[in-house]
């Protein structure tokens, strides 16, 4: 078998691979390469990729006998799931390795906002001593919605009610008397309600044609000037430059960033230049821990795949 991994693994997974006898070609900067990536793909039996590998019908297209695709994370829209269906070729993912991580920053997030630690931080160190301009709030008693209350939408509600929050949910896809309801007591309400209720907006939903800019200009309008909203989940679901115009208008306090449409963004894109925005390269999910996770569970469903079986992580 020859496995490709076209962007960065932990060395676990790799290890996992080759102890089968496999030929394992790592290049983490392999998808940057069109033209090697064909060649390397003509003999190969399994892809493995994150986000920037473009798994699309075009490269599916190409001569080869795949059998595999893994993705180390839980997104999808780079991959054409349709045409990788149609050439019989499974697609397994690191299903909840890194959900605990993502998790644990949206709720880093949120003392981010309320307390200005860094900020004041460098302020002391400038000579200054300013305890009225660094006074915070408390995130207790404060309301967070979250737009997707899948797995990773559920273990940040654990944490913010441990924390004290009340917790708003929007899904469509959660039945009335699903776990996340009357379980964990997530307050299921309108679209619109939530925007306005809550003091953080959390985005955990794919990108699809359904969900794309869904957080525009009229849905921020419709939040308190007073909110944050954080996205963890996928450029494009945020309309960046509504947002850009939303946080220079005050119409939210500001905004929480891991991932943009275009990564990385261009050196002029407008968000960069706003106090009110903190950015950061894609990293919700990224913790040796999870990573270790998602390498190892990744590896061994594709291995549990090139042996027959189904994969409890298959697509």
């Amino acid at each position: 078998m020859k496995i490709i991994v076209t962007e960065l693994n932990w060395p676990i997974g790799n290890q996992l691979l080759e102890q089968q006898g496999w030929n394992v070609v790592y290049d983490a900067d392999l998808w940057k390469n069109r033209e090697r990536l064909q060649q390397e793909l003509q003999d190969a039996d399994t892809v493995i990729v994150r986000n920037q590998t473009k798994v699309d019908a075009e490269l599916l297209g190409w001569k080869h006998d795949l059998k595999v695709i893994g993705r180390l994370g839980v997104g999808l829209d780079n991959i054409d799931l349709k045409s990788a269906a149609e050439r019989n070729i499974s697609v397994v993912y690191g299903k909840n390795a890194n959900a605990t991580s993502v998790a644990e920053y949206v709720v880093s997030s949120l003392f981010t906002c309320s307390r200005l630690m860094v900020e004041s931080s460098g302020d002391v160190k400038r000579g200054n001593w300013n305890r009225k301009k660094y006074t915070g709030t408390e995130i207790y008693g404060k309301t967070i919605g979250l737009i997707g209350v899948g797995e990773i939408g559920h273990r940040v509600a654990l944490r913010a009610k441990a924390l004290g929050l009340r917790v708003l949910g929007f899904d469509p896809f959660v039945a009335p008397y699903d776990f996340q309801i009357m379980e964990t007591g997530i307050e299921m309400v309108k679209f619109e309600h939530l925007l306005a209720e809550s003091d953080f907006i959390s985005l955990h939903i794919p990108l699809t044609a359904q969900t794309r800019n869904l957080i525009d200009i009229n849905a921020l309008s419709r939040m308190k000037p007073t909110s944050y909203i954080i996205n963890t989940a996928r450029g494009g679901i945020v309309n960046e430059m509504d947002l850009h115009r939303a946080l220079q208008e005050k119409k939210l306090a500001g905004a929480i960033l891991d991932v943009l449409e275009k990564e990385p963004p261009e050196s002029d894109h407008p968000l960069l230049d706003l106090d009110n925005c903190l950015i950061t390269p894609h990293i919700a999910g990224l913790t040796e821990e999870s990573q270790i996770r998602t390498s190892e569970l990744v590896a061994r469903e594709v291995i549990r795949e090139l042996s027959g079986k189904i994969s409890l992580c298959r697509v």
